[in-house]
């Protein structure tokens, strides 16, 4: 039995027609309809957005929802056919599985998980996770990044220039010595075996992770295997710089 940390809902299959104003996604079902989806990524989904490839939807028979289905992922073929996930709102779902199931050994021992706590300048800004223990030496705070951008068997991030991405560098880099900082990186390709920042999009976000990780930065490449039944966790990706 695989050890799934995430269940998707009962999925739709469909073929990608066309995205579009960013947060909508023409599909057709393999019923023939065809129905608009909410796209839950406001990034450039670069190289996975390609009309005509296979997709999976979830529905919601919520009444206050404007689109019954949500677009959860998509299938490429780079290498071999491979789900990667679309939606931007699972990856800190997951995350906490994790960190509740204590996946990660390189975080060592923490007893308790805080989500979206403020910190930065003028607290203006909220890590994704903040673990801390009554007998740990410093607290861990850790910011989550979701990663679909591939070529070949290499993840990059991000796909393209993100202000907001640069600032989170900046932060979590001022709390190192007092403070251990970790970036992790959710690869929703699970056939990436490397990872690496994606300079031709964001020369200064990658400037600043090589600068961060010599301060004390840690760097999570995580590898995650998306399937129409659930995630799963396949370990860490090799970082090439």
């Amino acid at each position: 039995m695989l050890d799934w940390l995430y269940y998707y809902p009962p999925l739709s299959s469909g073929v990608l027609l066309k995205r579009y104003k960013r947060f909508f996604a023409d599909i057709q079902l393999s019923t023939g309809e065809v129905v608009t989806a909410h796209c839950p990524n406001t990034g450039p989904m670069t190289g996975i957005c390609t009309p005509g490839s296979p997709v999976q939807v979830s529905y919601s028979d919520n009444p206050s929802r404007k689109l019954a289905y949500t677009w959860e992922m998509i299938q490429v073929s780079d290498n071999e056919p491979t789900w990667v996930g679309v939606n931007t709102a699972l990856p800190n779902r997951v995350i906490k599985l994790a960190l509740e199931k204590f996946l990660f050994p390189q975080l060592g021992s923490y007893s308790q998980i805080r989500f979206e706590v403020p910190y930065g300048q003028d607290k203006k800004s909220r890590v994704d996770f903040l673990l801390s223990s009554s007998d740990a030496e410093r607290p861990i705070y850790v910011e989550v990044k979701s990663t679909t951008w591939a070529q070949e068997r290499l993840a990059l991030f991000p796909d393209t220039e993100t202000t907001r991405g640069q600032k989170h560098l900046r932060e979590l880099m001022a709390l190192i010595p007092q403070a251990r900082a970790v970036m992790l990186y959710f690869i929703n390709h699970g056939d990436c075996t490397s990872f690496a920042p994606g300079d031709s999009r964001d020369r200064v976000y990658g400037q600043l992770l090589r600068e961060a990780i010599p301060l004390g930065l840690e760097v999570l490449p995580c590898r995650f295997e998306i399937t129409p039944t659930g995630i799963r966790y396949l370990g860490l990706s090799e970082l090439k710089f």
